[in-house]
């Protein structure tokens, strides 16, 4: 009986521990998956809010050369 039950315990912790790898591999790809979802969010709010800053500063230039030769 001690020789079954060994048998039982070793193979419970064996697929148990097979379970826990998977289970981690799959929370490390899902995290991978959706750092980079938000990584991409991020990176093209970046990029539109700099378009948005660039043409701002642009007008302003603008504005500012109107006001030059306006003044001269």
């Amino acid at each position: 009986m001690g020789y079954l039950l060994r048998v039982r315990f070793a193979s419970f912790f064996t697929s148990a521990a097979l379970a826990s790898a998977a289970g981690l591999y799959f929370l490390h790809k899902d995290y991978k998956i959706a750092y980079h979802a938000i990584f991409q969010q991020m990176n093209d709010l970046y990029d539109t809010l700099d378009g948005r800053v660039s043409a701002l500063e642009k007008l302003k230039e603008e504005e500012a050369t109107k006001h030059v030769e306006v003044a001269e």
